[in-house]
């Protein structure tokens, strides 16, 4: 059989893709929270997996302070966060590095 018929015909998957669950500031004001993270999210049903990487975007208003920690923030999320007084904060996760045998 040719190659051409062997080969997959699907398409480019990026191994190196990263997938953040977004979230919208309209639905952090609903929770009407001081604090709100990760955790916090999927207890309230946010989020379907805390460990899932998670995205503030900046659509919908807010108007009480609060400090918001996730994984990555639009510059409009950050400005509306800012501008009602509350903080952002960036959460890192540490990878754990391959030890190699001697």
């Amino acid at each position: 059989m040719p190659i051409q018929r062997r080969v997959p015909k699907r398409g480019f998957n990026n191994p190196t893709r990263v997938e953040y669950h977004v979230v919208n500031i309209s639905t952090l004001a609903k929770l009407q929270l001081g604090e709100v993270t990760p955790d916090i999210m999927k207890k309230k049903g946010v989020l379907k997996k805390s460990e899932m990487k998670v995205k503030i975007l900046g659509v919908g208003d807010i108007s009480q302070p609060c400090t918001v920690t996730a994984d990555a923030f639009s510059k409009s999320a950050i400005e509306k966060i800012e501008k009602a007084g509350g903080k952002t904060i960036v959460r890192v996760k540490v990878e754990k590095k391959k030890t190699e045998a001697v």
